[in-house]
């Protein structure tokens, strides 16, 4: 059972959040909202990943692939038939997708299963590499995924992408799913079959020796962090209302991976607080791509500078701090109430 200093401010917390999710709405600029959307869309896509490369020890850098079906299939699952016929007009759609809309909560869970099928078809066979020869295989994977929605012009109209996508996306549906994401991650981390991964994470061998089914837990983990991967592919679909295969490439898992090591790999809470940090700074540096004009510098315009301040930051963390933000750990009340109790203290003292 929680402690009671810790389930008041964990209760405050979660209330003031709440609270805050539901009048986002009302209290954002548009902007701001925006960004704030795109913050739970990454803290779902950051678990996704520290599901595989904190908790199971599995290198993937496959993220975008799944995404992309995620996105896909959310996004021919929802459009009505009318703006499907806008979109495919070079290459017709075919007649069994032409004609099916259905709501969104039932094209997400297809989208996330879509995902999770083709996490399990490449994870079957890829997940027998480790290390660097897994990430090489899932990136691998993730451009195939990518070039053949590229190819697939009578179902995802090619290169020319989808436009029009309905807006479901919004602020209580993304951060409520983020919210079942991160309730998810904690219940599982901290069940029997959350140790099995730590224990194959932490030694492969010794957890094999005690009797764990090694390849089918890990095939379990790659299935379902894909699924999660998709629901948030198809969440920034509708989004950003368009979606077309050059959004899905590699930098797009890249700042996802960037996001869990800043966090922590291993840490739940590490994940949520770099997701948010990492996605606003982002928006905050965009400038640094236009024209800049400084005391001795000036650019008419550096495209990806921002980009390339992040990997300074992902180098020094590497470099200096490899277990991120919280490590391995996860946030503690415990550090504020001690302050606050040293502080009582001192005023005691000092009073007498």
């Amino acid at each position: 059972m929680m402690p009671k200093n810790r389930l008041v401010p964990n209760i405050a917390a979660c209330a003031a959040l709440l609270l805050f999710i539901a009048l986002a709405d009302r209290l954002l600029p548009a902007l701001n909202l925006r960004i704030f959307k795109l913050c739970g869309i990454y803290v779902i896509l950051a678990l996704s990943m520290n599901l595989l490369n904190g908790f199971t020890g599995l290198f993937s850098l496959g993220h975008a692939g799944f995404m992309a079906i995620g996105a896909y299939v959310s996004a021919l699952l929802t459009m009505s038939p009318a703006q499907k016929a806008v979109n495919f007009f070079l290459t017709p759609i075919i007649p069994a997708l032409s004609e099916i809309q259905l709501p969104f909560i039932p094209a997400l869970i297809l989208a996330g299963a879509a995902a999770g099928l083709a996490g399990f078809l490449i994870g079957t066979p890829a997940l027998r590499l480790r290390d660097d020869y897994l990430a090489i295989a899932t990136l691998g994977f993730s451009e195939i995924i990518r070039v053949v929605l590229t190819n697939l012009q009578p179902i995802t109209n090619g290169a020319l992408g989808l436009k029009g996508l309905p807006k479901y996306a919004s602020t209580p549906m993304i951060w409520g799913i983020a919210v079942l994401t991160i309730v998810f991650m904690f219940a599982l981390v901290n069940s029997a079959y959350g140790r099995c991964l730590k224990a194959i994470r932490d030694n492969e061998i010794a957890a094999q020796a005690m009797g764990i089914n090694v390849a089918r837990v890990k095939i379990v983990s790659f299935t379902t962090s894909s699924f999660i991967a998709g629901v948030g592919g198809a969440l920034l679909g509708h989004l950003l209302s368009t979606i077309d295969p050059k959004m899905f490439t590699f930098s797009l898992t890249y700042n996802i991976l960037l996001i869990v090591v800043l966090g922590g790999n291993g840490s739940i809470t590490g994940s949520c607080i770099a997701a948010i940090v990492v996605t606003i700074a982002m928006e905050a540096l965009r400038f640094l791509d236009g024209p800049l004009n400084l005391l001795f510098i000036q650019t008419t315009g550096l495209p990806g500078l921002r980009m390339v301040v992040f990997s300074f930051l992902l180098m020094i963390v590497v470099i200096y701090r490899q277990q991120g933000l919280m490590g391995k750990r996860e946030f503690s009340w415990d550090i504020f109430l001690e302050a606050v109790k040293s502080a009582r203290g001192k005023a005691r003292s000092g009073g007498t």
